[in-house]
């Protein structure tokens, strides 16, 4: 009976890729540069219960917008949140669950999402860049438990 768990016989060496000489990235002076940073949940196919948190909208008005949505008989409402604004759509979800006392409940992803930054030069002698980075991702699905028409009393 052979050893299933064999030397390194038929593995490749991975320390020669992890001593392996990288390339330096050089750096990007922001006064040679303007930066635009792409898109990165494809906002072209954005459907009414689609709402996007960032650091800059307001709150409140999201939380209104997300109140009206279910209130206005939507089954269902998606948050999204990207890098630093993850915490606010946690917040988002966790504030229309207090409102609707537990009546809602929570689906929850996270993931990573590659985001590609252009570097346009302001300058002829600087070239044209594109960097590519991740970063994290949340996508909050708030439905409803029970359907509100079944609450209704008899007339």
């Amino acid at each position: 009976m052979t050893d299933v768990h064999k030397g390194s016989e038929g593995s490749p060496d991975f320390s020669k890729e992890r001593n392996a000489p990288r390339t330096k990235r050089r750096k990007l002076l922001s006064s040679d540069y303007s930066i635009k940073k792409r898109q990165p949940f494809g906002l072209s196919r954005k459907r009414n219960k689609d709402i996007f948190v960032t650091n800059k909208t307001n709150f409140k008005a999201q939380l209104k917008i997300c109140e009206k949505l279910l209130n206005n008989g939507a089954h269902e409402v998606i948050v999204y949140g990207l890098g630093a604004a993850i915490l606010r759509a946690c917040n988002l979800a966790l504030q229309l669950k207090e409102r609707h006392y537990g009546g809602i409940d929570l689906d929850i992803k996270t993931s990573t999402t590659s985001v590609i930054d252009d570097f346009e030069p302001l300058h002829d002698s600087a070239d044209y860049e594109t960097i590519s980075r991740n970063n994290s991702a949340i996508c909050i699905r708030i439905f409803r438990k029970f359907s509100v028409g079944n609450l209704k009393y008899p007339e």
